[in-house]
């Protein structure tokens, strides 16, 4: 039973889940909680209301109900993950969109859905069979009028190709910037210390060209891995946490900056606070700082150091360890 990010699993309790890894135990698939049967809900499917739930309310809602969806050493907070045994169905964002190409309708949104596919498939060369669509449209659980195009494309590769179609095509096309006021808001819900100004926040977002909007709905550029780019096994590493770290470095690939999590590929590592030990690679746990650099950049850095040991010993600096990443971060250097 395979499932990567960006899937989704309905289960037998009539829930459904948002896959956050692509290794996972063997007898659980690692997901968050997003949707609940809810006779008040907002959301409708087959003649059913459900809601949306944040990260407390899902907590809250499993340990009361469904304490199996929850795993991890006592007293530590638990991780989401849905059994085997209750999968009911494990949703694939490439298929959610072939049905949506074979038949929308008259649907608003699916018809953005079909029209951004088309323009990524002629612009940019991407086959169909690469694409997905992800969110609240992958249950079938949005509202036309409001909800989001979370677009995914398989392989890193083909992400970063739309991702550099869009740059070339935006604000000529009818896929379109986003504006300054949707910028300040999303600064306002991500930001909560002073390690970005508004201006720095923005010139970051504006540059990675991973977001957009066509005929009115905001849409996202998600990277998810295809099948051959996924390897290693659940818990065959482990991690060590030696405290906070800020160093200088070069960028030496950034191809997988938009993965979860983000990952820098680094050389030229100067310590500037913290042990002195070969760090080789920055990851973010955050939006905020996926696809933050680019590939020949020097950057300055500053979060958690890990060690991570499988076969080998490796170190790595971690940005986001928090919800709020607070005092880490990832600037370019003539930035900071």
């Amino acid at each position: 039973m395979r499932a990567r990010a960006r899937d989704f699993i309905y289960t037998k309790d009539n829930l459904f889940f948002a896959t956050t890894s692509y290794l996972h135990p063997e007898d659980r698939i690692l997901s968050f909680l997003r949707y609940i049967h809810d006779p008040n809900g907002n959301r409708s499917k087959n003649g059913q209301k459900y809601s949306k739930v944040d990260s407390k309310q899902a907590y809250d809602f499993l340990g009361g109900k469904y304490p199996e969806y929850l795993f991890g050493p006592d007293g530590d907070l638990k991780m989401m993950g849905v059994p085997l045994d209750k999968v009911e169905k494990i949703l694939k964002p490439e298929e959610r969109l072939n049905e949506i190409l074979n038949n929308f309708d008259n649907d608003i949104l699916l018809k953005k859905v079909v029209k951004l596919a088309g323009i990524f498939h002629d612009q940019a060369g991407i086959p169909y069979s690469k694409m997905g669509v992800s969110g609240s449209i992958l249950p079938g659980l949005y509202d036309p009028a409001v909800s989001d195009i979370d677009f995914v494309f398989y392989g890193l590769k083909n992400h970063r190709k739309a991702m550099d179609t869009f740059g070339e095509i935006k604000d000529k096309s009818d896929l379109k910037s986003i504006s300054d006021e949707y910028w300040t808001h999303l600064y306002e819900k991500r930001i909560k210390d002073n390690t970005l100004s508004y201006e720095e926040f923005q010139w970051y977002e504006k540059r990675k060209n991973n977001r957009g909007v066509i005929d009115g709905t905001l849409f996202d550029i998600l990277s998810t891995r295809d099948w051959d780019e996924i390897t290693g096994k659940y818990g065959e590493e482990r991690y060590e946490s030696m405290g906070t770290v800020k160093i200088k470095c070069k960028v030496s690939d950034a191809m997988a900056a938009f993965d979860n999590p983000a990952t820098y590929k680094i050389e030229d590592v100067n310590i500037l606070k913290g042990q002195d030990v070969d760090i080789t690679e920055i990851v973010s746990f955050t939006h905020t700082y996926s696809g933050q650099a680019k590939e020949g950049e020097e950057i300055i850095a500053k979060g958690k150091l890990e060690k991570v040991t499988d076969k080998n010993v490796r170190y790595r600096l971690v940005v986001g360890t928090t919800r709020e990443a607070l005092d880490e971060y990832i600037k370019l250097r003539d930035r900071v």
